[in-house]
C-alpha cells in the first residue's frame, strides 16, 4: 500500500489544493482564541482583534478571533465528504483583559459554528491535563468568594456531516482497520488522561509553544475514526503531528501550516516514521499479547486472528492488520509519499 501526504504553506481558508468532499477525517488542533501566544497570530488577521485587546473589550476580541477560525472551518466544511468526522482539540482560556478576569469558552463557540452548519455532535472527550503547579490556585487563594477554579483538562470535540457513513466494497478495509477490543474501552471513553503535551521549544522560531498535542492523541482519533487509505486534514498542521499519525496509519493526509519555517522540522520528524510506525505497531501488539493471556487463562478469548495467529475476544478484531512504513520518499516541499507493508 502507498499513500501520499501533503503540508501546504498558506492560510487553511482558501484550500484550493484540495477537491470539494475530498476528505474523510479531520484531526486539529487550532491556535486557542484569548491565549496569549496566539494573540499575535489572530492580531495579524485583523486588525480589529488588536484594537479590541488595546481597548481592554475582551468579549469583542474573542468573538472576532472565533470569526477567524469560523472562515477554516467553512472551508473545512467544503472539502469534507458526507459522513466525515471533525475532531477539534480545543482549550478554553482564562484571562484578565482591561479589569475583568473571566473565562472565554472556546468549545461551546466551535460548538455553536457546527451546529448552525448542520452538524450533528458527538460525544465529546474531555483530556485531563493534570498541572502539579504549587501556585495553580488563582484569584484570592484560601479567602472566599474570589478565587478561581484553575483549567486542568482541554477538550476534543467530535462532530458528523451527516449519517453514519456506509461501506460497500470498502467493508475489507474496514475489517483490516478494526482496533482491538481493549483498545475500544480506552479511547472510547469520554475521559482520557496519561497523554502529556509535547513541548515544542523551537528554536529560532516565534512560535515557541510549551504543550502541543502528543502523537497517541491524533492516532487514537485516526483508529477511531477512519480507515487504511482514507485522507485526513490538519487545517492547523504546526510541527505535523497529525501528519505523523496519518502515515502510521496507513491514511493518506494533508494539512496546511502558515509558517514556513516549521519545514526542516517537519521534514526530521517524516524522516524518523519507520521508526515511528516500527515501535507504535510492537507496542500495540505486545499490550494485547499479554492481555489475551490473562483472558485465555479467565477462558474469555473466543477467536484466533489470523494476521498475528494469537487469541483476539470478539470476531470484529479478526482481520486487524497492523502497517508499517517500510520507505519515506520526499518527492517536493512538503510532498511525502511512504510505502507501508503489514506486520505479520
Amino acid at each position: 500500500m502507498i499513500t501520499t501526504h501533503s503540508i501546504y504553506f498558506g492560510n487553511a481558508r482558501n484550500m484550493k489544493e484540495l477537491a470539494s468532499e475530498s476528505v474523510n477525517l479531520v484531526v486539529t488542533s487550532p491556535p486557542y482564541p484569548m491565549i496569549e501566544m496566539w494573540d499575535a497570530q489572530f492580531g495579524a488577521s485583523s486588525s480589529g482583534i488588536r484594537r479590541a485587546l488595546e481597548a481592554g473589550d475582551g468579549k469583542s476580541a474573542y468573538e472576532l478571533m472565533h470569526r477567524a477560525l469560523d472562515k477554516v472551518w467553512q472551508e473545512t466544511d467544503r472539502v469534507l465528504a458526507p459522513s466525515g468526522i471533525v475532531c477539534i482539540n480545543i482549550g478554553d482560556a482564562t484571562r484578565k483583559v482591561g479589569e475583568a478576569f473571566r473565562l472565554y469558552p472556546n468549545h461551546v463557540r466551535i460548538t455553536s459554528f457546527f451546529v448552525k452548519a448542520g452538524y450533528d455532535v458527538l460525544p465529546m472527550i474531555i483530556w485531563r491535563k493534570t498541572s502539579n503547579k504549587p501556585n495553580k490556585f488563582m484569584g484570592s487563594g484560601m479567602l472566599p468568594p474570589n478565587a478561581y477554579v484553575t483549567l486542568e483538562h482541554e477538550y476534543v470535540l467530535i462532530f458528523r456531516k451527516g449519517g453514519n457513513r456506509q461501506f460497500g466494497e470498502g467493508t475489507a478495509a474496514r475489517r483490516q482497520s478494526a482496533y482491538f477490543r481493549e483498545e475500544r474501552n480506552a479511547w472510547f471513553s469520554d475521559v482520557w488522561s496519561g497523554l502529556k503535551g509535547v513541548p515544542q521549544q523551537l528554536k529560532g522560531n516565534s512560535r515557541n509553544r510549551s504543550a502541543a498535542y502528543p502523537f497517541e492523541l491524533p492516532y487514537r482519533l485516526i483508529q477511531m475514526y477512519s480507515v487504511q487509505g482514507d485522507t485526513v486534514l490538519d487545517p492547523f498542521a504546526g510541527t505535523g503531528t497529525t501528519l505523523l499519525a496519518a502515515m502510521a496509519s496507513a491514511r493518506n493526509s494533508a494539512g496546511y501550516e502558515l509558517d514556513r519555517t516549521l519545514e526542516p522540522i517537519i521534514d526530521e520528524r517524516v524522516a524518523g516514521v519507520k521508526k515511528l510506525t516500527e515501535t507504535v505497531v510492537a507496542e500495540r501488539l505486545e499490550k494485547h499479547r499479554q492481555l489475551t493471556g490473562i483472558a485465555r487463562d479467565g477462558g474469555s478469548a473466543a477467536y484466533l486472528s489470523k494476521q498475528y495467529s494469537f487469541s483476539v475476544t470478539t470476531s470484529q478484531e479478526t482481520d486487524i492488520r497492523l502497517t508499517l512504513a517500510d520507505s519515506v520518499e520526499k518527492r517536493a516541499v512538503g510532498q511525502y509519499r511512504v510505502k507501508h507493508s503489514f506486520k505479520g
